[in-house]
């Protein structure tokens, strides 16, 4: 005769959080990157256009060995000023932001990568963060709290 024993073992818990879950929490960190982003890009369009000037930045960039840098670096200046703006106010944000991350794959390319990661030598890591968090809003969009949002829902509720 055999005998089974069993060792009384306590069943698995799971213990929850007693603060209130956040619905929007995705939407909240869409709105902070979005925020960030947009603020870094302001500040280094206003760089190229009123500070470099549009003959300065083009000036530069040929320096850079970027083609046709006479146009592009205005165009870049201009995308990065006012796709900075659009993109904190959640405007047209898969479109501005794709434009963006290919600006900033083709610094990394062109200028950057080969200097290595470190920014401080003129490095990779400020275009590829840059790069990534643009990537990363044409895949999310811009969330709930942007004009795209409250756009979309208008046209909702026309329909």
């Amino acid at each position: 005769m055999t005998t089974t024993t069993t060792s009384a073992q306590p069943a698995p818990t799971t213990t929850r959080s007693k603060l209130p879950a956040w619905p929007a929490s995705p939407s909240l960190g869409l709105l902070v990157l979005r925020l960030a982003v947009g603020a870094i890009f302001i500040a280094h369009g206003a760089q190229k256009v009123f500070v470099f000037g549009f003959a300065g930045v083009g000036g530069s960039f040929a320096d850079m060995g970027v083609p046709f840098a006479e146009v592009v670096g205005p165009m870049v200046g201009l995308l990065e000023l006012i796709g900075g703006a659009l993109i904190v106010l959640g405007l047209a944000t898969r479109l501005i932001a794709a434009a963006l991350a290919v600006t900033m794959v083709v610094a990394t390319l062109l200028v950057h990568l080969s200097a290595g990661i470190f920014v401080t030598e003129g490095g990779y890591e400020f275009t590829l963060l840059l790069g990534a968090s643009t990537l990363a809003l044409v895949l999310a969009g811009a969330g709930r709290f942007s004009l795209d949002a409250a756009l979309t829902r208008k046209r909702v509720t026309q329909v």
